[in-house]
């Protein structure tokens, strides 16, 4: 693999991570909702979720799906089900009043082992990653690619969904953003649970 592809491959996937998603969505609200350690914890999930997918597609999961269309139909609804879950829940607790002092945010918000949970779930929700891995690696990963190569794109995977998760949460972790949040929180909490729902029934539809 020449070092053109391989920069190729990077700057495909990090296009890919910038585009909104439910991780770029889901990484926003932790920022503004419960700052910025967790919104880091959650980006690195995301990055983890990120190598599986890619991972699967460098080992030929896109042909398993090929020949059994059923399976990714499968995960696509199981998927979708899950966002629409976190999307119902978000909208539902809307109204519930939140304390965002530093004391009250590091008592009740998310700890570090449940962001990162968070994040990784969210992004094993959407088998989409693996259509798009598969699409970007056949043409640019040979056959005989050295597993030092693999490894490589595997760490630029995570490097891109985590530290752009990371920003995204730090840009809303902001004081004035939490500020701005508290007093808009039912109409934030009902846009962003409704934008994951939308988009659980766009994986699962799609």
């Amino acid at each position: 693999m020449t070092l053109a592809a391989f920069l190729a491959v990077s700057l495909l996937h990090l296009m890919a991570a910038i585009s909104p998603g439910p991780a770029v969505l889901m990484a926003a609200r932790t920022g503004v909702a419960d700052g910025m350690r967790a919104g880091v914890f959650l980006a690195m999930g995301i990055g983890l979720g990120a190598v599986v997918w890619a991972a699967a597609a460098l080992f030929g999961l896109n042909l398993v799906f090929q020949a059994a269309p059923a399976l990714l139909w499968a995960l696509k609804i199981l998927g979708g089900a899950f966002l629409i879950h976190l999307g119902v829940k978000m909208w539902r607790h809307a109204d519930a009043p939140i304390d965002m002092t530093q004391g009250a945010a590091q008592a009740g918000g998310l700890t570090a082992r449940s962001a990162l949970r968070l994040g990784l779930v969210t992004q094993l929700a959407n088998p989409k990653p693996a259509i798009l891995f598969s699409a970007i690696f056949v043409g640019t990963v040979p056959q005989g690619t050295a597993p030092w190569v693999y490894a490589a794109l595997l760490c630029v995977v995570f490097a891109n969904e985590a530290l752009w998760n990371s920003f995204v949460a730090r840009v809303f972790s902001f004081p004035a953003t939490k500020r701005r949040y508290i007093s808009l929180k039912s109409m934030i909490d009902r846009s962003f649970g409704g934008l994951l729902a939308l988009l659980g029934v766009k994986i699962a539809a799609t």
